[in-house]
């Protein structure tokens, strides 16, 4: 009998592009699809032919809705993937929010490159269009937590909480050979809004992410409140790029509180960025529902869908709290917002989570004093500040008393989703401290599962 197989196609040294294709004997699945984002010669890899012929998955089981871990999803449709794609309902709700954007994005930075001419090919194309995104959408089939579902004949498939975003799940995937856990990305002990995540069920092997592998977060500090003082005092804009999917809800709970308390003047606050306005409704509405959140407290709060009102931010008339996606700066509005204001020493711009290596965000939080934007450079003169204390992701500590709560140790882990530094420590944490095998896959990687 064939042995069942799991593969390492993407998230092996860097946070980006979660792709784990599981083979059985008669299944074939692919656990998350997500895009590569960061440095050019890993975003060159969405364009790359897939390894695996989509037409074969049977599934693709997505843990979340972030971009990494689902954007590639209408790129397989358009190169030939019909299967299912199996989430958590909360899940289903966000990817169609994020999926749609996206592509719009892509659809309009080919737009903009032809238009300016600093295309490297002519005419640039966008990965995939808005066409695909509904074709990927019309193949979901929500799954709600804590229920599982059969693929194919010989593969089951069960969705537990992680508390990382709204909808997200771990995923155990059981074979004839084994079960694998996959923790896609793992929340922290506490959500500020979501309920806690699950432990890990007995797996035989477990695939893990290390964003944070090599670190522990900061205790709560007044950065971010000084940095905005600092900044109404001398005229300026704080711009906040965030996640549009659960950053930008934290993002606007902190400030809230800092209004409430007096902590900082009560500013206007702008919501930029049409997906992060629809993520906040599902948000609220969820929210909601299980009673657990009212308003941000926020006294102006202004949600801006219009382009034209969109422009007018890029130089705000008085002191404004911009919060606009994307996190790290790689795309949407906040790039034309950073184009403007990073050049005037009156401003602010606050990063609220990890930035990838090749993203401006990471180039701006080490200190580079001009980002190109748009084909040419931008010069840095505005106040940039780094805030950790917003990240949804598990620390390195964090991550260990997860695992240590498993029933059983697993026979493998494997420590994915994490630039090389921060996987190794964490796999060396692992091996020292609960007596595991932990190894940092390579890319294209085969391992058996049974």
């Amino acid at each position: 009998m064939r042995s069942s197989v799991l593969t390492f196609l993407g998230a092996t040294g860097t946070v980006t592009g979660s792709r784990f294709h599981v083979e059985s004997q008669a299944t074939q699945l692919l656990v998350d699809a997500g895009l590569y984002q960061g440095r050019k010669e890993l975003r060159l890899r969405n364009w790359d032919p897939f390894a695996r012929d989509p037409g074969a998955l049977a599934a693709i089981v997505l843990t979340h809705a972030h971009l990494d871990h689902c954007g590639y999803i209408p790129r397989l449709v358009k190169e030939g993937f019909r299967g299912r794609i199996v989430c958590t309902p909360q899940t289903a709700e966000l990817a169609a929010i994020v999926l749609r954007d996206s592509a719009h994005l892509l659809q309009e930075e080919a737009s903009y490159a032809n238009e300016r001419g600093y295309a490297q090919h002519q005419p640039a194309l966008p990965l995939y269009d808005e066409a695909d995104v509904e074709k990927a959408l019309a193949l979901v089939e929500p799954l709600p937590l804590d229920s599982s579902v059969p693929i194919g004949d010989d593969v089951t498939v069960t969705l537990r909480s992680a508390g990382h975003i709204l909808g997200s799940a771990t995923a155990l995937v059981a074979t004839a050979g084994g079960r694998v856990l996959f923790s896609g990305d793992l929340g922290r002990g506490r959500h500020p809004l979501l309920p806690a995540r699950e432990d890990p069920p007995a797996a035989d092997l477990m695939v893990i992410e290390s964003t944070y592998g090599d670190r522990v977060h900061p205790a709560p500090d007044t950065t971010l409140k000084d940095a905005i003082c600092r900044t109404i005092d001398r005229g300026g804009a704080v711009l906040i790029p965030a996640f549009a999917v659960d950053r930008t809800e934290l993002v606007l709970l902190k400030l809230g509180q800092l209004m409430r308390d007096g902590e900082i003047p009560s500013v206007p606050v702008v919501v930029d960025s049409p997906m992060a306005i629809a993520a906040l409704a599902v948000y609220q509405r969820a929210l909601h529902d299980a009673g657990l959140m009212g308003g941000f407290g926020i006294p102006v709060l202004r949600a801006v869908s219009h382009a034209a009102e969109s422009m007018a931010l890029n130089r705000p008339a008085k002191p404004t709290i911009i919060v606009s996606a994307s996190g790290m700066a790689t795309g949407g509005r906040v790039v034309h917002h950073l184009a403007h204001q990073l050049p005037d020493p009156r401003n602010t711009v606050v990063l609220t989570g990890y930035q990838a290596e090749g993203t401006r965000g990471r180039a701006l939080a080490e200190g580079a004093r001009a980002v190109k934007i748009h084909g040419r450079y931008v010069p840095v003169h505005a106040e940039i500040v780094v805030d950790d204390s917003f990240s949804a992701h598990a620390d390195a500590d964090e991550m260990l008393a997860w695992l240590a709560r498993a029933p059983q140790p697993p026979r493998t882990v494997f420590v994915v989703h994490g630039e090389s530094g921060p996987a190794a420590n964490l796999a060396r944490r692992i091996h020292q401290e609960l007596g595991w095998t932990a190894v940092v896959p390579y890319l294209g990687e085969r391992v058996r599962i049974d």
